[in-house]
């Protein structure tokens, strides 16, 4: 990815909530699928401001001016999901059958995580960034849409999972950068933090761990698991997320190890069988998705392929079944 040429990109598509039309009129639906339509649209509201707090901090934190530029246009672009989503929150809610209200474990997760990518290095921020927008991409924006089905959600979705795709392709960049020995030299470089810090930085890390998986698992896998019960897109995204891991620069660094340890040992019988769900809450994702979801050849073309060419492999990945 040429960031200049990415620049270029995010200006030229831009586009407005009054390019949709408002006008028209939602499909006829159950009342269980219209309460559930318009929760997963409130949700989405607050999640995308999250992506935008995420992409503002980022964009705090980069050296090169188009990349700052870049991540600017990317708070622009959640801000308008958010936006969009809270319309079609309004657009859907026909017979305003309950007051919808965003999931509490999504409320009490956004300050925490805020405050880790505050004070954490930006290296495990992207990785957290760059999972959730696998997850929105690959799964969960395709599969509400498939569910909605009608001609509003259709272009709403279409103009949203445009400017996902550029956050993907990003994200991947980043991490490239993140795993690179520019980054260990650059963060070789940075002042030590004093003992207050570093406790104050862990103590945020493991505040975010602890809200982490009852978030996720209300926020994305049980919204799944009504729009695509047989869970294939969800572990299409994690099989995306593993690949990455695969590669050898990103598998080196330690946040990743970490991680990549846990899972390994949640795929040992006797480790599931006990301290599962610990390993669970560890991770922040059900043992669905800890399992291997890759194969050697996977292993072999994660090696070989370049982080764009990988980043290509998962954006394509949303145009399947």
């Amino acid at each position: 990815m040429k960031p200049a040429v990415m620049l270029e990109k995010c200006k030229r598509e831009q586009w407005k909530l009054t390019d949709l039309d408002w006008n028209a009129k939602p499909r006829e639906m159950s009342r269980e699928d219209e309460m559930a339509i318009v929760q997963y649209f409130v949700d989405m509201a607050s999640i995308e401001r999250l992506a935008g707090a995420l992409f503002r901090e980022q964009e705090q934190k980069v050296d090169d001016p188009i990349l700052s530029q870049i991540f600017r246009s990317f708070v622009a672009d959640e801000m308008r999901h958010a936006a969009v989503a809270e319309r079609l929150a309004e657009f859907y809610d026909v017979r305003h059958l309950k007051k919808y209200e965003t999931n509490p474990h999504l409320a009490a997760f956004y300050p925490c995580f805020i405050e880790t990518v505050r004070r954490m290095p930006p290296d495990i921020a992207n990785i957290y960034i760059t999972a959730g927008e696998l997850i929105l991409d690959v799964a969960l924006l395709r599969s509400i849409n498939d569910y909605v089905h009608d001609e509003m959600s259709q272009r709403a979705m279409d103009l949203v999972n445009r400017d996902e795709s550029r956050h993907i392709a990003v994200d991947y960049h980043m991490l490239e950068y993140y795993s690179s020995e520019e980054y260990d030299w650059a963060l070789a470089q940075r002042p030590k933090t004093s003992l207050r810090e570093r406790v104050a930085g862990q103590w945020a890390f493991a505040n975010m761990l602890w809200h982490a998986s009852p978030f996720i698992r209300a926020v994305f896998f049980e919204p799944m698991a009504v729009v695509d019960p047989s869970g294939k897109r969800m572990k299409e995204a994690f099989r995306r997320m593993q690949i990455l891991g695969a590669k050898p620069n990103v598998k080196r660094r330690p946040f990743v190890r970490v991680m990549m340890a846990l899972q390994e040992l949640y795929r040992r019988p006797w480790a599931s069988a006990t301290i599962g769900p610990l390993l669970e809450r560890a991770t922040g994702v059900p043992g669905s998705v800890l399992v291997r979801l890759i194969d050697e050849e996977d292993e072999r073309r994660a090696a070989r392929l370049s982080f764009d060419e990988l980043a290509e492999e998962a954006l394509s990945a949303k145009l399947r079944d």
